[in-house]
């Protein structure tokens, strides 16, 4: 890699050679080799461009084809993707057996391959430009601006796209100085809180004692979430350019980035990261010649969803059980090691070098006055165009769901969204057109949280979702209180048997009451929002409750001991089938007669479903 930087000079003439090596490189051709996409089979297709591009030269000149793996793109429900850059054009769902059109049709013609590109499913036709993708047409990309067009695993790349570059300024300006710009940005953590985070930084700055450490929180555990593995798999530098800055505002010497041991590809990018910054004097010892030192070590979570909580990943780290700690005192004063520590998630730090290197009063200009700058949210579900977006704070759902995400799949109705994983809640069509803002989504019982987007059609059962996300939080309760270890466990037996049709009316009371028990009394986090989904749910679809403790019906035709399975008697040729293979007797009648079900029999095992030759047999 060279020497270490240290002076202006020098990194000009680093940034300088890196421009010099991606002009001559040539055409690029960006293969996303984000998680996503590496499932598709990126490698397989990565591979086979390799094989056929050699003596191929860009649409018959005399450029050369640059081949680059690149983090996630956040266009995963398409993937594989390939990005033609010099043209603008992104084929979608690329296979290794469509590599060899890619290169003879486009790379060496000229000619778009037509049926790679993008289908609109609003316009019912193909998309040339990725300009043109809805998909991307309100997105406001800026800690995801890298993410699917650099190669992460180059410096190189990071610095020539203007990386490193604020730092300068950062190491010429006071610690005091640095957090008023964050302070005056209005940037507020974006794990889910939403604690503005220059006031978090002047805490651990102004906090007594020489140790200090910073760490980044990338336990990133909601089911559907993957906008922090994004960025530490597409931009690692950006991630640790911000957590150098915020060692060098509060002091710090030495830093941790937490990391799920399930996110394999993460690991390995912010390593190669980690140690290529090393070598230039971008970690270290005197950083770029300046008196500030500071190192980074990253360490593998080992999968436990209460570990994403601040002071049970500060255990984790000092290789105790991860469990929460009562608080006061706070990490600010007492954290890592018992030394002033500063925790902020992957994204909030992604924003620092932007803040930095275009000013606070650009920042707040990107989201609404309250909630400025962007968020990242993982947008998956019964929707078209499922990915991870990124959007101005206080854009409506409405935008994100029906123009953003194509709207609902095979042209079903919009029921709700379950926002922020197990630690949110419910938004209906009611809220369509509310502002995705801390405040008001707190004010309809739900909440930012890390971002996860899970929409949901009218064929949802939103009980059964409420147990589903209760099953998750209790299963990944680490036992510590009372009310979060037994009160999560009893819900969730309550809810089990709404859905099995076991329920009376006094355990909606009773289940009503253990849920804001829960949340008032619980130690930590994952307590306090584990009961969430069940009161937003009971509190706008309280009718899909009643109806399957009073009537024993799922209304969305979900649940399964729910079901009843009929024998249609205009259909039925008394063929005896269905009740030879019944295993509990249940169907009884005469050949070439209509056959019934004893309901008090059924099972609802579904062999019968299968066996009818005529399609006379139905779930109601």
């Amino acid at each position: 890699m060279g020497r270490k930087i240290k002076n202006r000079e020098e990194f000009a003439d680093f940034k300088g050679a890196a421009f010099k090596n991606f002009v001559e490189h040539g055409a690029r051709v960006l293969i996303c080799s984000g998680t996503g996409c590496m499932a598709n089979g990126a490698m397989d297709v990565y591979n086979v461009f390799l094989e056929l591009k050699i003596n191929v030269k860009f649409k018959n000149t005399e450029k050369d084809i640059a081949l680059v793996k690149t983090g996630c793109r956040g266009f995963c429900e398409n993937g594989v993707l390939v990005d033609i850059v010099d043209d603008g054009v992104t084929y979608v769902k690329v296979k290794k057996e469509d590599v060899a059109e890619i290169v003879e049709s486009h790379l060496k013609n000229g000619q778009i391959v037509q049926r790679l590109l993008y289908h609109d499913p609003k316009t019912d036709s193909r998309v040339e430009k990725n300009k043109d993708i809805n998909f991307y047409a309100k997105q406001k990309r800026t800690s995801l601006a890298n993410c699917g067009h650099i190669d992460p695993e180059s410096i190189g790349e990071y610095i020539f796209v203007g990386g490193y570059e604020s730092l300068w300024d950062v190491l010429s300006k006071t610690p005091d100085e640095v957090c008023k710009t964050v302070s005056e940005s209005g940037l507020r953590g974006r794990g889910g809180g939403g604690f503005p985070t220059g006031r978090k930084w002047e805490f651990v700055k102004n906090a007594e004692g020489k140790k200090k450490y910073v760490i980044c929180n990338g336990d990133e555990g909601d089911p559907g979430a993957f906008m922090d593995r994004s960025i530490m798999e597409g931009d690692p530098h950006k991630l640790i350019e911000g957590m150098i800055t915020a060692a060098y505002a509060v002091g710090a010497d030495e830093g941790y980035i937490y990391v799920r041991a399930e996110y394999p590809l993460a690991v390995k990018r912010l390593r190669v990261a980690v140690k290529q910054a090393e070598e230039i004097g971008v970690l270290g010892v005197n950083i770029f010649g300046s008196d500030f030192s500071f190192k980074i070590k990253v360490k593998e979570g080992a999968g436990a969803f209460v570990c994403g909580e601040e002071t049970a990943l500060m255990a984790s780290i000092e290789g105790e059980r991860g469990m929460p700690k009562s608080k006061p005192p706070f990490p600010a004063n007492k954290g890592l090691f018992g030394k002033p520590t500063l925790i902020n998630n992957v994204e909030t730090y992604s924003n620092v070098p932007l803040i930095m290197k275009n000013g606070a009063q650009w920042f707040r200009k990107l989201g609404s006055p309250k909630n400025p700058g962007t968020k990242t949210f993982a947008l998956t579900g019964e929707i078209n165009n499922s990915g991870l977006i990124e959007v101005p704070m206080g854009m409506t759902l409405r935008e994100i769901v029906f123009d953003i995400g194509g709207g609902i799949r095979n042209g079903k109705k919009f029921k709700a969204v379950q926002i922020g994983g197990p630690s949110g809640g419910c938004l209906t069509e009611e809220h369509l057109d509310l502002p995705l803002e801390y405040e008001t989504l707190i004010e309809v019982g739900a909440m930012v949280g890390s971002g996860g987007l899970v929409v949901l059609n009218e064929d949802t059962c939103m009980v059964e979702i409420a147990r589903f996300f209760m099953h998750f939080t209790q299963n990944e309760s680490c036992g510590k209180c009372v009310l979060c270890r037994e009160g999560t466990k009893n819900m969730l037996k309550i809810l089990e048997k709404i859905v099995e049709g076991k329920a009376q009316l006094s355990d909606l009371d009773l289940l009503e009451e253990l849920a804001l028990a829960v949340k008032d009394g619980s130690l930590c986090g994952l307590g306090k929002t584990a009961p969430n989904p069940v009161l937003s749910t009971l509190r706008y679809f309280r009718d899909e409750y009643l109806a399957h403790i009073i009537d024993k019906r799922c209304p969305a035709g979900v649940c399964s001991a729910l079901k009843m399975i009929e024998i249609d008697e205009q259909l039925c040729k008394g063929c005896s089938k269905c009740a030879r293979l019944c295993p509990v007797g249940a169907i009884s009648g005469e050949i070439k007669k209509t056959y019934k079900i004893d309901q008090t029999k059924c099972i609802k095992c579904g062999a019968c479903l299968t066996a009818c030759p005529f399609k006379a047999i139905k779930e109601v």
